[in-house]
């Protein structure tokens, strides 16, 4: 019984982990697109699209990881949580397909109107990609209604002020990641402006935190509970020091403009604090505060079987993503890149 307990709580650890990753990967490239509006000038978006160009399609890997993964370790969650979200889900892969047929159609476009056309879906696919992975994730926290071993909520239970309040904290939060990888990639003028960008996004990226932060633990007792009552709280406290530890941190780079790589780092640290912040809301819950890991989780032999699997593959997904991208380092400049 006891290793059936690990095996489930390594695969927790497991999806979470690549669920981080996704985010911190594919986020920074769903930022640039959320930015593009801010660069009018072809030459700034052929650049800023070049910086993710030979990488975009690897990061969505993780996405499919733990789609999947959640599917084979934890089909009753996935069973219940995908009825609940469905029209976020359909909404946020119909993003990203128009994301990712824009990296390529855009450099075929033959004329002004085709190549607007393609710089529009790059951002909305980005937008709303970036907004309904918040939204999914807002929906997640407030509660999903469980009836026996099924969804029992309606068609519009994911749409709430805090489901969009998360949707938008996670769209300026791609917007910060975006920005700093770009202050990391490119130089010159276009680097000052992503800098004064990341500036703004920054300070609204932690307005954000702050909200989402004060407001969660009022939509449950147990997150209430798991935060601010004795001695628990001590336990967690040093997750909101570190966050603005991180915060006041990233000020000063993004201010002082010497260490082109420290924003971008930084702000993957303040991330990684708020998935950790979530994993404290949530534990031992899958489905707060209705189904735990060990309700959903599939047989013992099932997830044996797909854990050998997995640790086999995920430190090969990891060092090939790695090699790519040390594959394409260093700053890019116009005329750099995919066409």
């Amino acid at each position: 019984m006891e290793i059936s307990f690990d095996l489930t709580v390594a695969w927790a650890l497991l999806l979470a982990f690549a669920v981080y990753v996704y985010v911190v990967l594919d986020g920074f490239d769903l930022g640039i697109g959320i930015l593009y509006p801010f660069f009018p000038r072809k030459e700034d978006r052929d650049l800023m699209m070049n910086t993710v160009a030979p990488v975009w399609d690897g990061n969505e890997t993780w996405l499919i990881l733990g789609g999947g993964g959640l599917f084979a370790a934890f089909p009753l969650a996935y069973a219940i949580i995908m009825p609940a979200v469905y029209p976020l889900i359909i909404a946020m892969l119909l993003g990203l397909i128009f994301r990712g047929v824009a990296f390529e159609f855009r450099w075929r476009a033959g004329n002004k109107f085709s190549k607007r056309f393609w710089d529009a879906a790059f951002i909305g696919g980005s937008t709303v990609a970036a907004l309904t992975q918040g939204m999914i994730l807002g929906t997640l926290l407030q509660g999903i209604e469980v009836d026996g071993r099924a969804y029992g909520g309606g068609w519009w239970d994911w749409l709430t002020p805090f489901t969009l309040l998360t949707g938008v904290a996670v769209v300026c939060g791609y917007a910060l990641l975006g920005a700093t990888w770009l202050n990391w990639r490119v130089d010159g003028e276009l680097q000052h402006k992503v800098r004064v960008l990341a500036r703004v996004f920054g300070f609204a990226t932690m307005g954000f935190i702050g909200a989402v932060s004060l407001a969660t633990p009022f939509l449950e007792p147990a997150y209430f509970e798991r935060w601010f009552s004795w001695p628990q709280i001590l336990e967690v406290s040093p997750i909101p020091i570190l966050v603005v530890g991180l915060t006041l941190w990233l000020a000063k780079e993004l201010f002082d403009e010497r260490n082109d790589w420290a924003p971008f780092f930084i702000t993957l640290g303040l991330f990684g604090l708020c998935f950790l912040g979530l994993g404290v809301c949530m534990w031992p819950y899958v489905i707060p505060t209705s189904v735990t890991l060990w309700d959903a989780a599939s047989p013992y032999s099932s997830q044996l079987f797909m854990f050998v699997g997995a640790i086999v593959l995920v430190p090969l997904i990891l060092v090939y993503t790695a090699y790519a991208y040390w594959v394409f380092r260093g700053k890019l400049k116009v005329g750099d890149g995919y066409h």
